[in-house]
C-alpha cells in the first residue's frame, strides 16, 4: 500500500476536490502529499473554511477493500490508466479495475443506447460487437439494460470493458450480476466511484464521460431525445473523437434521439483525438 496512493485517494475523497482541482493541484505542487499540506492554507486565503480532508486510516481501509474484492487502482498519469482518458480535462484521478487490465491497451469503441431498446436493435448491437471484436477492437458499453447488455454479450469472447456507475462490488441492474462477474473474469469492469457506492442518477453522467473517454468513438443504437446515450455522445464529440449514430424507423420514439445526431454524427467524423 503506497503513500502515494493513500495521499492521492484522501485527495480525490474530500469534499470541494473534483477532478480539475486535483489536476491543478499536482501541477502547481508537484505531488499529493505536497497538496495535501497545502490545502488548508490555500482554503484560509481563498477566505473559507479549511476542508474536512479524508483521513489516512479511511484512505487505508478504502484501499483494502478494493484489494479483497479483487480489484486495483489505475491512478491518473501512471501506468495502465487509459491514455484516451487521460486527455479528458475532467478525467477521473482515480479508477477501481477488475479483470483483464491488458484490453486498456487496445483500440476501444462505444457501443450504448436505449435500456428499453427493440428485440432488433440488441440483435444489431450484439452483431456489431462481435463484429469489431473480430477486428481487434475492444467494446465500451455502460452494463445497462438494453443495447448495452447486448454490445457486452456481442464482445464478451473477443473483449469488453464494462463502466458502472456504481461502486465496483455492486450490480446494477440486479439482472446484470451475471454478466457483470462474466465481465470481470473474462473482461474489464471500471469503475469511479468507491466501493459500496449504489448509484444514484447524479452519478450516470460521470460514468458517461469515462465511456466516451476512453473510446476513439461511440456508436448510438436506438436513443430517445433526452436520453443518456446523447449525453455520451456529445462527450465523444467535445473530445473530438467519432460519433456514429444507428437510423432508425421515424415512428418509434426510441430511435428519434438517433436519428437527430445524424448531421452530427458526420460532421464529427472529421476530428480525431491525438
Amino acid at each position: 500500500m503506497s503513500d502515494d496512493l493513500i495521499d492521492r485517494l484522501r485527495l480525490v475523497r474530500s469534499p470541494g476536490i473534483g477532478p480539475i482541482t486535483y489536476r491543478q493541484l499536482l501541477a502547481r505542487f508537484g505531488n499529493a502529499a505536497a497538496a495535501l499540506a497545502a490545502v488548508p492554507d490555500l482554503a484560509r486565503r481563498g477566505g473559507g473554511r479549511a476542508p474536512s480532508l479524508l483521513g489516512r486510516a479511511d484512505a487505508e481501509r478504502e484501499i483494502a477493500q478494493v484489494e479483497k474484492l479483487g480489484a486495483r487502482y489505475l491512478m491518473l498519469g501512471q501506468g495502465l490508466y487509459p491514455h484516451l482518458l487521460a486527455q479528458m480535462d475532467d478525467a477521473p484521478p482515480l479508477l477501481m479495475a477488475k479483470g483483464q487490465l491488458g484490453l486498456l491497451e487496445r483500440a476501444a469503441v462505444a457501443i450504448v443506447g436505449a435500456r428499453n431498446a427493440s428485440a432488433a436493435a440488441c440483435r444489431f448491437a450484439r452483431v456489431l460487437a462481435h463484429g469489431l471484436g473480430l477486428q481487434g477492437a475492444v467494446v465500451v458499453s455502460g452494463l445497462a439494460r438494453g443495447i448495452d447488455s447486448a454490445a457486452h454479450d456481442g464482445a464478451l469472447e473477443t473483449g469488453t470493458i464494462g463502466i458502472v456507475a456504481g461502486g465496483i462490488d455492486i450490480v446494477y441492474p440486479p439482472e446484470n450480476a451475471e454478466r457483470q462477474e462474466a465481465i470481470a473474469e473474462r473482461g474489464l469492469v471500471l469503475a469511479e466511484m468507491p466501493p459500496g457506492t449504489e448509484p444514484r442518477a447524479r452519478h450516470f453522467p460521470y460514468r458517461n464521460r469515462i465511456i466516451a473517454g476512453i473510446s476513439l468513438g461511440t456508436v448510438v443504437v436506438e436513443a430517445a431525445p433526452r436520453s443518456g446515450s446523447l449525453i455520451t455522445a456529445r462527450l465523444s464529440a467535445e473530445a473530438g473523437r467519432e460519433v456514429m449514430a444507428v437510423p432508425g424507423s421515424p415512428l418509434d420514439p426510441r430511435a428519434q434521439g438517433c436519428n437527430r445526431l445524424i448531421p452530427t454524427a458526420r460532421r464529427s467524423s472529421s476530428r480525431r483525438p491525438t
